[in-house]
């Protein structure tokens, strides 16, 4: 019984391993925009996540020495690791799952040797990934920080405990280039009401969230700093109050299978019902993940679609053009540097600015981008997206 069932978790994972996709310019509704730059992100993957799993049968392109090499490393792994594992890959990452140790020595299949972590994410994430410093441990892994030299007998080998890097040290070309928008503080009366031409950000330079403004926390969380508060927005109307962040990471999503965080799925508003908001509110799904850590504020896409990103620290300094990033699934990008923050903030030039605007705050739009190789403008023309106002009393 007990050689049967490692066995038949064995199976369960070679079956559900990825399929590599052909590459047929397929888009992501409006997402994937139009213009050539677009088409040259170093961010784009043959191999979107969630990944597509085989479904079992033989393949064309099976392996037979990828199939031995991955059925002796899985038949070294307990049967409790095994489990950890087949609950990741077959949740796709939905569920909180373990770290799976395996002992750090490179694997060879032919030619190429390959770290253990670097397997299983070329297995059942990312079929055409192809050096380990493209990847990125996540916070609650315990190889964060401990992929680069040897840091210890052995590394976590749950794919879902990884992301692939997108810059900044190899940034992707600009996805949106639009004159920056124009900036200027609003009431909340004026923000569902102002006018979108001009391109004013709803909620830049607000208040310090009052306690009445800020989800419902316990006392022991409310006497901690929160290090940022987080805005939902559909088109120009806010959705719900400020949510408050006091753990080191935060999920934000529509539905997870046992997800704590800020659900977007349990807030609603008379925009909610639009029709192009309730398609993108599907899109959500698993959503994101905001991370701070040593060097800054990180921001993991966890959906089945890409999301944009527009951050002061992104943008190219003293410049009056604003820079939009795509973030495809499965990838992760440093949203926030408070280092650079600083140093912009001391060296900006305030005459390019066409009026006030927040340097501490990020905006995520979902599934759309926005920008003039989009149908939208204006990031208050996204049906759902996100404002990340960053506490910089951290």
């Amino acid at each position: 019984m007990f050689r049967s069932r490692r066995s038949g978790l064995v199976r369960r994972l070679w079956r559900a391993r990825v399929v590599r996709r052909s590459s047929d310019g397929e888009g992501e509704d409006e997402s994937s925009g139009s213009g050539s730059e677009v088409g040259g992100s170093t961010c784009q993957a043959t191999d979107s996540d969630p990944a597509r799993p085989c479904g079992g049968g033989g393949r064309p392109d099976d392996d037979p020495e990828l199939k031995s090499v991955t059925f002796s490393v899985l038949k070294r792994l307990k049967e409790r690791q095994l489990e950890l594992l087949v609950q990741a890959v077959e949740s796709r990452g939905g569920l909180e799952s373990g770290c799976v140790h395996f002992p750090r020595p490179e694997v060879r299949i032919g030619r190429r040797t390959v770290a253990p972590h670097v397997l299983t994410c070329l297995l059942w994430r990312w079929s055409d990934l192809q050096q380990p410093h493209q990847l990125k441990a996540l916070i609650c892994c315990q190889s964060y920080g401990q992929l680069d030299g040897d840091c210890g007998p052995t590394v976590c080998c749950n794919p879902y405990h990884y992301t692939r890097l997108c810059g900044p040290e190899s940034p992707p070309p600009p996805y949106s280039r639009y004159p920056l928008e124009r900036l200027r503080t609003l009431s909340p009366e004026e923000s569902v009401n102002s006018s979108t031409e001009t391109g004013a950000s709803p909620s830049l330079y607000p208040p310090p969230p009052s306690t009445s403004d800020l989800s419902d926390l316990p006392g022991e969380a409310r006497k901690r700093s929160h290090w940022c508060s987080i805005a939902y927005w559909e088109h120009r109307t806010r959705v719900g109050r400020l949510f408050a962040v006091y753990d080191a990471s935060v999920n934000i999503f529509h539905e997870l299978p046992h997800g704590d965080g800020f659900c977007l799925g349990l807030l609603s508003s008379n925009e909610s019902h639009a029709e192009n908001v309730v398609r993108t509110r599907k899109k959500i799904g698993y959503g994101l993940t905001l991370s701070k850590e040593p060097d800054g504020v990180w921001a993991y896409n966890r959906s089945g679609h890409a999301i944009f990103v527009n951050s002061p620290t992104l943008d190219i300094p003293n410049s009056r053009t604003l820079i939009v990033r795509k973030i495809p699934p499965g990838f992760s990008i440093k949203i926030f540097d408070y280092e650079r923050s600083e140093m912009l903030q001391r060296t900006s030039n305030s005459d390019l600015l066409d009026g006030p605007y927040d340097p501490n705050s990020v905006r995520i739009s979902f599934a759309k981008g926005w920008g003039p190789s989009y149908s939208r403008q204006f990031i208050t023309s996204c049906p759902c997206w996100v404002e990340v106002l960053l506490n910089i009393n951290r």
